[in-house]
């Protein structure tokens, strides 16, 4: 009995051990940030919404002292992203392909592997959920859950290896998914980053000159209901292409999710309340006096509808005519 006792004791104290071994959920995330950012790999997965399935496959790898990156499209036209260095490629079926100037992809991808840890610690708690298994792969599993409950969470599968992400799931305020990452298989190799120096030798279409997106002070409004850690990206006017409408917007990101709100002059096609949300997605647009304000974003409805309605108007802005447009 004895024996059996001190055996017991001996158990616990080696799983506590363990335990007290295991890396923090924060700590995790910053492994897998430095893996995303330094490994030569290559993913397959799905990317599943409410009412759809895209397989995609994605490349990265160091070459020199550039990050390359390759997103394809496996199904439907041909679609591709191609990251050399601090230029992005975009080629989409119906439209010229062009490349910017950013070090950040527009895909869909996890939107953690290009997010600041530190700075989301200030406003989501990280959680360690232990254990499980996904693609094949032991995971070690972790959630990030808002502080305020104004925004998603999200639960990741690391990859116990290499650290890298093979499930992202994105969970509504209710804790019901949005949208899944799920991948089918994964491969860590340097033979990688020899296949993507081929990328060095595309001739790509040339850097496009964007229209300067600064923050601008002289909006005559203001948003007052911010979520916590909600900073302004930009601002700017500009008229729609097809009406020729005059619009002010002011873009917002908390360094995970963002959202956009615009501001025109309410005509005979404003609608006085619509909500609409399709996966992550929101869209409120409400009008209040001769204003027609709409919210656009990776938020809840109900904090996309608080964002509306918190939309401070000191002066309408221009007539058409009048309004100062950015080319």
């Amino acid at each position: 009995m004895k024996k059996t006792l001190i055996g017991a004791l001996a158990l616990v104290s080696l799983m506590s051990a363990q335990a007290s071994a295991e890396p923090s959920a924060e700590a995790l995330l910053h492994q897998m940030d430095t893996a995303s950012d330094t490994l030569d790999y290559e993913v397959s997965y799905i990317l599943v919404g409410k009412n759809s399935l895209e397989p995609l496959r994605f490349r990265h790898a160091q070459v020199g002292d550039d990050a390359y990156g390759h997103l394809m499209y496996l199904s439907g036209p041909p679609r591709e992203v191609i990251r050399r260095g601090g230029e992005i490629s975009y080629f989409e079926p119906g439209y010229d392909p062009f490349t910017i100037a950013s070090d950040h992809m527009v895909a869909p991808l996890p939107t953690l592997i290009q997010a600041d840890i530190d700075v989301l610690a200030n406003h989501y708690d990280f959680v360690s959920m232990g254990h499980a298994r996904e693609a094949g792969m032991d995971c070690q599993v972790v959630r990030i859950t808002p502080k305020d409950g104004e925004r998603y969470s999200y639960v990741l599968w690391l990859d116990e290896k290499s650290k890298l992400p093979v499930r992202a799931d994105l969970l509504d305020r209710d804790g019901d998914p949005l949208e899944q990452y799920r991948a089918l298989s994964l491969v860590v190799s340097s033979q990688i980053s020899t296949s993507m120096q081929k990328l060095a030798e595309l001739a790509l279409p040339p850097v496009l000159t964007l229209p300067q997106t600064t923050q601008r002070s002289d909006l005559d409004w203001q948003v007052t209901a911010l979520p916590e850690g909600f900073e302004p990206v930009y601002s700017n006017r500009h008229r729609l292409m097809m009406t020729k409408r005059a619009v002010e917007s002011q873009m917002f990101s908390d360094g995970l999710f963002s959202f956009s709100v615009y501001l025109a002059k309410a005509d005979d096609v404003s609608v006085r309340k619509q909500i609409v949300r399709q996966g992550r997605r929101t869209l409120h647009s409400v009008t209040s006096g001769n204003a027609e304000i709409t919210v656009v974003g990776d938020i809840p409805p109900e904090t996309a509808k608080r964002v509306a309605e918190s939309v401070r108007i000191i002066d309408m802005p221009a007539s058409q005519s009048e309004q100062e447009v950015q080319p």
